[in-house]
């Protein structure tokens, strides 16, 4: 498609053409080489003009095509973007409304907790209420005790005071008499002192003042007779050296009045001399650079058209490159997007399968935690988590004893180390692979329940068969056959000895004290062991 601007320029070059053609028609003058050179010169010029003009079209045309396209494509992409914006929002909304609902449960779940913890801490409260009143009643008794004692010590010391007070103004006002007097003599002393020195100073100034002026009028009389002395000298030396002068001007004047007049002459004459000179040559430089401008001009314009030539041919083939480089390009490009836009709908479509999985995993998850909630005590309720038996000083020397480096809170800062985003009671970040410890040790100490209840049940089941074998043998031994005799029988004695082993006696396992197993300290064993 070519637009009106290109039309008429095109129509414009052909009417040229044909109007150029029209006049060489019309010469029927035989030109000379000169001529006919620059009309090559100009032919060619205009040749190369109407190539610009047709690349310049064709470097418009591609910068409309590429400017379409990148309309188109970041259309498009508003368009993917605004798709995938409502697709997600669907997705986060139903992911938060079954956010609400576990945070629900979770809440009350809490508040039951709290509410036990509340009313425990209320009948602390009140104990501790009356512990207060108790120890303060014995506090204000104690303190009236101690404040008349106060009292009594601060009236001693009282009158203590009073007492010093009175010896210490007696001997202050004894001292300051005799302070008093001792000034006044002084005082008296100095004053004679200070009089007789001024007396002394007054008459060494009267002697220093008169012996003063008698030399400076000494002096003055000296200077001004050896001023006069001098200048009587210096007035006869100065019309001497004038008289001296005036007769050398008049020598000289006489010698050079002939040689002066030359001088004139000659320096006239000089002066029309280099106006001359300057005129010729100033018309000789304005001619030679006049014929060296005008072979300048013609180099560079040579030089300047097969510049433009080179660089235009060279533009010509860069933008063809660049135009099948971009083609390439845009080519790679939408392929390499049709790739991704399956792989990724290819990774959504597997993302949401594994979500789904997941959901149905947490939901039975909490299920299940609902039906042990219905099954927990009172006291798990309110204390779920059992405190750890193993103190923070065991569990560190057995990691260092197992070479593995206890983790610190300066250590947990470190941008370098890595933590999850939970945060122990003392707001200290908890490590990715303790995060789960609460869970752990609820899950520990249900297993532990099980395996207790499981050793309970065998020992039940080892009782159980031991009794039945006692009582088979006891009826055994009620009855006489053939397979009785032969096997194990309790009445069956010889030399005061019978056949029977009896089992050791059987303790029951429920009186014993079950051992019990940190499950803090078997995770960790666990983890030594893998890690080993």
């Amino acid at each position: 498609k070519r637009t009106p601007g290109v039309l008429f320029q095109c129509s414009r070059e052909r009417s040229i053409g044909i109007m150029a053609k029209k006049k060489k028609k019309e010469k029927n003058v035989k030109l000379t080489e000169e001529e006919r050179l620059l009309q090559m010169e100009q032919q060619s010029m205009r040749a190369d003009e109407m190539r610009k003009r047709r690349e310049e079209m064709m470097r418009q045309l591609l910068r409309d095509r590429l400017k379409t396209e990148a309309d188109n494509c970041h259309l498009n992409n508003l368009k993917i973007v605004n798709q995938w914006r409502t697709i997600m929002r669907e997705a986060k909304a139903s992911e938060l409304k079954n956010d609400l609902e576990i945070l629900a449960q979770s809440f009350e779940r809490d508040v039951d907790r709290k509410d036990a913890i509340v009313a425990s801490l209320s009948r602390d409260l009140k104990e501790a209420e009356e512990q207060y009143q108790i120890a303060l009643h014995s506090h204000l008794e104690n303190m009236d005790q101690l404040m008349d004692m106060q009292r009594s010590q601060i009236r001693k010391i009282e009158s203590e005071f009073e007492q010093e007070l009175t010896d210490l103004r007696c001997e202050f006002d004894r001292e300051r008499e005799v302070m008093m007097r001792q000034h006044s003599e002084e005082k008296d002393t100095l004053l004679d002192v200070m009089y007789a020195m001024e007396q002394e100073f007054n008459d060494q100034e009267a002697e220093a003042k008169q012996e003063f002026h008698s030399l400076r009028d000494e002096v003055k009389n000296k200077n001004l007779e050896e001023k006069h002395a001098l200048r009587i000298q210096l007035e006869g030396t100065v019309e001497e050296l004038w008289r001296q002068f005036q007769n050398a001007l008049n020598n000289y004047n006489a010698s050079t009045e002939e040689r002066k007049q030359q001088f004139e002459t000659l320096k006239v004459k000089d002066q029309q001399s280099a106006k001359t000179i300057e005129q010729q040559m100033r018309k000789l430089q304005r001619l030679q650079d006049s014929v060296t401008h005008v072979k300048t001009k013609m180099a560079n314009n040579v030089r300047d058209c097969d510049e433009r030539n080179v660089a235009l041919r060279e533009e010509k083939d860069g933008i063809v490159a660049h135009f099948q480089e971009l083609k390439s390009q845009m080519n790679r490009f939408r392929e390499g997007e049709a790739r991704r836009l399956t792989a990724l709908t290819l990774a959504s479509s597997e993302a949401e399968r594994a979500l789904r999985r997941l959901l149905d995993q947490a939901e039975k998850l909490i299920k299940l935690a609902e039906m042990n909630r219905k099954l927990e005590t009172e006291e798990e309720k309110v204390t779920p988590f059992y405190e750890s038996s193993v103190s923070a000083g065991e569990e560190h020397a057995a990691m260092a004893a197992a070479g593995i480096e206890p983790p610190t809170t300066s250590k947990l800062a470190q941008p370098n180390v890595p933590h999850s985003s939970a945060f122990s009671d003392d707001g200290v970040p908890v490590r990715e692979h303790h995060a789960l410890d609460q869970f752990w040790k609820r899950y520990n100490k249900v297993l532990l329940d099980k395996l207790a209840l499981d050793k309970e049940k065998g020992a039940l089941v080892e009782e159980n068969e031991t009794l039945r074998m006692v009582l088979k043998q006891y009826l055994d031994g009620i009855s006489v056959s053939e397979q009785v005799i032969n096997e194990s029988n309790p009445l069956f004695v010889v030399n005061g000895r019978t056949n029977v082993r009896f089992a050791p006696p059987v303790g029951d396992p429920r009186t014993l004290a079950p051992t019990a197993v940190e499950a803090l300290h078997v995770v960790n064993s666990q983890r030594m062991i893998d890690r080993n």
